[in-house]
This record gives C-alpha cells, sequence and structure tokens, in this order.
C-alpha cells in the first residue's frame, strides 16, 4: 500500500447520501483522501439489504461503493440528530445529500436560508432525479426510470426489438461522477473566493448528457435515432461480428484501420469496392459489409483473431465475461481489484504519479465509528451512551 498522502488530503465530507449516485461520488472522494463520514439512518442504508449475494448481512451492492469511509447511524428526525448533524458541518468542507428537494428546509437547516450564513465556506451538493423546480422538480428519480425518460432505452437494443434498459446504472454512475467534477471545481474556486456554493446535481440532467452521438445526430438531421444493436449509427464496420468460434467486436474508426483490417483477412477486394472506400460509404453500405467481413471471419478464431489484430493497431476485443475480466492479467496489471482482508472492489480508475488512491478500510458496518466520530465532536462517553440510550444514534 503506498502511504502518500491523497490529493484530497484534509477535505471532509459528511455524506448523507445513500444508494449509488451520492455514495459513488463519496467513495470516489475518499479513495483520493478525503476525510468522508457516511451518515445513515438507524436503520441504514437501503442498500445493505439489496441482495443476494450477501457478505455477512450487508449486500455485496453496498460495499461496492461505500470503503474508506467512517459509517455512523443519526436519527436526523429528532432535534438532537440535528444538532450533532451541524456540529459536523462545523469545520467541513462539503455536504453531500441526495434528499427529495426542500427536506432541509423542512428540518429547519435549508442551504440559503441557514447552511450558508452559518458555514460560508460549506460546499452543499445536492443529487436529485429531476432537481428542485420546473414541471419535474422535487419528483424522484431512480437510475432506469430516468434511463427511460431521458431517451437513453430507445437507442439501446436491437433495430427490431424492443428498448432496453443498459445493463448497469449509468445514470446513476455518471451522476456521481459529475457530482465529483462537480465539488472539485467548487474547492478551486474556494480558493480565490473563500466562499462555499450550492450543487444541483440532477439524474435526468445527467442522463440526457449522456446522448451523445444521438443528439447532436438528430439536432443535424431531424431524425429520431433508432436502435441499431451493437453497431455505432455513425461509424463501421463498428459492431460485433460472427467468427468461427465466438463473436468480436471491432471498433475501426478510420480508413488505415480498415485497410490493415482487411489486409489481415485476406480481403483486400473490399478496400477495391466503392461500397466501402470511406466511412461514409460504409456506413451506408453498413450491412453488405458485415456481410463481406464475416464470410472471411468464419474460418477464424475469435479470440486469437482480436488478440492478433489489436496488435496490428485495428481496435477490437473478444467480448468477455465478468469474471474473465477479473481473471484477465491485464485487469491485474492496472490494478484495478482492491483487496482488503476479505473485501474486494473495483480500484479508482484515476492514476495520480505522486498522490495515488488509497485504499484504507473497508465499507463500514452500520454505526462502526458512531462513538469515534462523537468522541472526536467533544462528546462524553457518558453523553455518547445517553444518545444510544434514547435513540438518537446507533454504534
Amino acid at each position: 500500500m503506498n502511504d502518500q498522502p491523497g490529493a484530497l488530503r484534509g477535505i471532509r465530507v459528511i455524506d448523507l447520501s445513500r444508494v449509488l449516485g451520492g455514495p459513488y461520488c463519496s467513495q470516489a472522494l475518499a479513495d483520493h483522501g478525503a476525510d468522508v463520514i457516511k451518515l445513515e439512518p438507524l436503520a441504514g442504508d437501503e442498500t445493505r439489504g439489496w441482495g443476494p449475494p450477501f457478505e455477512g448481512d450487508t449486500a455485496s451492492y453496498f460495499k461496492g461503493v461505500n470503503r474508506n469511509k467512517k459509517g455512523i447511524a443519526v436519527d436526523l428526525s429528532k432535534a438532537e440528530g440535528i444538532d450533532l448533524l451541524l456540529r459536523l458541518l462545523d469545520g467541513a468542507d462539503v455536504l453531500l445529500e441526495n434528499f427529495k428537494p426542500g427536506t432541509l428546509a423542512r428540518w429547519g437547516i435549508g442551504y440559503e436560508d441557514v447552511l450558508r450564513e452559518r458555514f460560508p465556506r460549506l460546499i452543499h451538493c445536492a443529487v436529485s432525479g429531476f432537481g428542485a423546480d420546473g414541471p419535474l422538480g422535487g419528483l424522484p428519480g431512480y437510475d432506469a426510470a430516468i434511463q427511460a425518460m431521458a431517451g437513453l432505452m430507445s437507442v439501446n437494443g436491437e433495430a427490431q426489438g424492443d428498448a432496453l434498459r443498459i445493463g448497469l446504472p449509468i445514470v446513476d454512475m455518471v451522476t456521481g461522477l459529475n457530482a465529483v467534477v462537480g465539488i472539485l471545481l467548487a474547492l478551486n474556486e474556494r480558493q480565490s473566493s473563500g466562499r462555499g456554493q450550492s450543487l444541483d446535481i440532477a439524474l435526468y440532467d445527467c442522463g440526457i448528457s449522456l446522448l451523445h452521438p444521438h443528439l447532436p445526430n438528430h439536432f443535424a438531421s431531424g431524425r429520431t435515432p433508432q436502435r441499431t444493436g451493437n453497431a455505432h449509427p455513425n461509424i463501421a464496420p463498428y459492431d460485433s461480428y460472427r467468427t468461427g468460434t465466438e463473436p468480436i467486436f471491432l471498433a475501426v474508426g478510420n480508413d488505415r484501420q480498415f485497410a490493415r483490417l482487411c489486409q489481415h483477412l485476406g480481403a483486400e477486394s473490399l478496400l477495391e469496392d466503392p461500397r466501402f472506400r470511406d466511412n461514409g460509404t460504409r456506413s451506408v453500405n453498413r450491412q453488405a459489409l458485415k456481410q463481406a467481413l464475416e464470410s472471411h471471419l468464419a474460418t477464424q478464431d475469435g479470440r486469437d483473431l482480436a488478440e492478433r489484430l489489436i496488435r496490428l493497431g485495428v481496435p477490437c476485443g473478444a467480448i468477455a465475461t465478468v469474471d474473465q475480466v477479473v481473471e484477465h492479467p491485464h485487469t491485474r496489471h492496472r490494478g484495478l481489484v482492491v483487496e482488503l482482508g476479505d473485501y474486494r472492489g473495483i480500484a479508482s480508475p484515476v492514476k495520480l504519479s505522486r498522490t495515488p488512491a488509497r485504499y484504507r478500510s473497508p465499507p463500514p458496518r452500520l454505526g462502526e465509528s458512531t462513538r469515534e466520530v462523537l468522541a472526536e465532536l467533544g462528546l462524553s462517553p457518558v453523553a455518547i451512551d445517553a444518545l444510544l440510550q434514547r435513540g438518537i444514534v446507533h454504534g
């Protein structure tokens, strides 16, 4: 383990978020050195129960996005719980939450009315489904519903099939990444102004932001983008292709790569065919191109061919299963699996040369750090015991 302090050393984050978008953000911050205190309700983040599979009594879903955090459990519906939160915010840099818009105001600690004045350097990051106002303002949003509403499902799936949910919570995760970006932007701006600000990060906005190249294509052509299966709407050959064994994905982005592909397959005649002379003509004639290529691929071993082609500079890959990805030598070489005792997780993909990510602790048990954090606030053991007995905190 590298002992170099992280790039965000000295930044304290109070994380009230749960499920995925917010926790994905705070884990990224924690991996790079931020001191993250995850504050859960007494019943815990609901994803603790999103299994099987479970590891002990906690679902693997929760464990995937909550490492490197101290965990405390506080009842924020009680005045004493709000008081503890305010004490935590004294000296904190970031408050991350994904409550329904207006919740903090209802608790008497809205950003505009209270937090901005009381903690002028605080960066408040609010993650929500649709933002606080507008026709859909304040309504709840979950990843799959936003995939549907933001148009992502309409362009995902086979050409003759139904709209299909992307097979991972992409809206939640890109929302978490945009929250990271927003927080870092605000931290940077605070260096010159000395002031915090509030960030409005909505799943709906983030879902629409992913519509490249479909929205630019629509703006230019006026046509409604359609599903194309694995094929790219603008590039060919850029699709999955049958071979003699398993399919491969070719991602040929320019004429030079296409020439190398054809030469390696002994298909030089395709280079002379006017239907395939450049990307524009190949895109128009993509079905004929696919049939021609698959006739040359029919005698090839897919995995072996993919290895040879990529080393020739032709972007492609065999279609791997998740277990194969974990076992791939390059996955290990890039350090993409974190192991801390019995815990395994996905490592940070952000690699800094002097201050790399560090993996200090596995995801916390519910209320694991409650006593430690409250003691740091100056509460005595007797006072902490009293809060535990009255059900204000759990630990």
